[in-house]
């Protein structure tokens, strides 16, 4: 399976939700616990920007059984991602010590994330759940200690809340809202490229939703502050959960009303318009420069894809 046919236009990683999120069993200790021990519960056992895997053949399982992730050095401590099937679904870390032991193992793997997602050997339906699994594991090795007074907290309701034992304040994990954004001037459309990217990559700027501010006014002023493109306009169209650490990406279109780019090399290193015809080469990797746009598992693949496509 391509690329293309794992993530089709509309269709980024993340997006599919499989799971009954069943958030009314988070307070039930007892019969989390109970669930847990359930031969049909499985895991998804995360490391860093990484996930243990099973090798089987060929491919590989990212969902693993309570035992396996165990006996792999998985944390007992694990967090309840919700009901597949009626199943439990569960998230669990996985400590260093742990994830250096499994190096050299034929059958178990830990293996970067989102490569694996990029080259289709996960199946796409369960990104969202592993997402919510990375999500979360990570927001837990960063928030042990209370923030209002510093004594390590404990995990309450399947893992969804922090608990206090000294002050009684209680901690939730949170997603931060980012906007990304594709500009277009009549038939250029406005990309730029980050010095980690790969050679010759373009995709479209981006940037966190700051305190008190609208998506649209994040928009523009990503927009000004990246490229010194002013931009109007603003319009929605999808987002993307992206567990890098934890953001849901808000996809958007606008429109400019300037054309003088003026490049904030403390943000990127070039930011060029490009034509529709350009932009539909750099999509599919036929570029005679080698220039590309970004993969489609990211969600700028897909705001870049529809405009290339919209010819009105």
């Amino acid at each position: 399976m391509s690329a293309f046919d794992a993530f089709p236009l509309g269709q980024p990683a993340f997006v599919t939700n499989i799971l009954d999120r069943a958030a009314h069993l988070r307070r039930d200790d007892q019969k989390l616990f109970a669930m847990e021990q359930k031969p049909s519960s499985r895991a998804y056992v995360v490391y860093r920007d990484s996930l243990l895997v099973k090798r089987e053949g060929d491919k590989i399982r990212a969902l693993l059984g309570i035992d396996e992730a165990l006996k792999c050095g998985a944390n007992p401590g694990t967090i309840f991602l919700g009901l597949r099937d009626d199943a439990a679904m569960f998230g669990m870390g996985l400590s260093q010590a742990a994830a250096e032991k499994l190096v050299g193992r034929e059958d178990y793997t830990v293996t970067e994330l989102r490569g694996m997602a990029m080259q289709g050997a996960i199946p796409p339906e369960e990104l969202s759940a592993i997402a919510m699994a990375k999500s979360m594991v990570g927001w837990h090795q960063r928030h042990g200690y209370c923030a209002n007074c510093g004594t390590r907290s404990a995990m309450k309701e399947g893992g969804w809340k922090r608990e206090c034992p000294s002050c009684k304040a209680e901690h939730f994990p949170r997603t931060d809202p980012v906007v990304i954004m594709h500009v277009a001037s009549g038939d250029k459309c406005l990309l730029g490229r980050q010095k980690q990217f790969p050679a010759g990559m373009y995709s479209c700027l981006a940037g966190f939703v700051e305190a008190a501010e609208t998506i649209e006014d994040a928009v523009r002023r990503e927009i000004l502050e990246e490229s010194g493109i002013r931009c109007t306009d603003v319009q929605y169209y999808m987002t993307q959960p992206w567990p890098y650490p934890s953001s849901l990406m808000i996809g958007c279109s606008a429109r400019a009303v300037s054309e003088d780019i003026v490049v904030d090399h403390s943000e990127l290193e070039d930011a060029r318009w490009f034509t529709r015809e350009e932009a539909a080469l750099m999509l599919t990797r036929t570029h005679p420069d080698g220039l590309a746009g970004p993969h489609p598992f990211a969600i700028a693949h897909h705001l870049l894809g529809r405009w290339v496509h919209d010819k009105s």
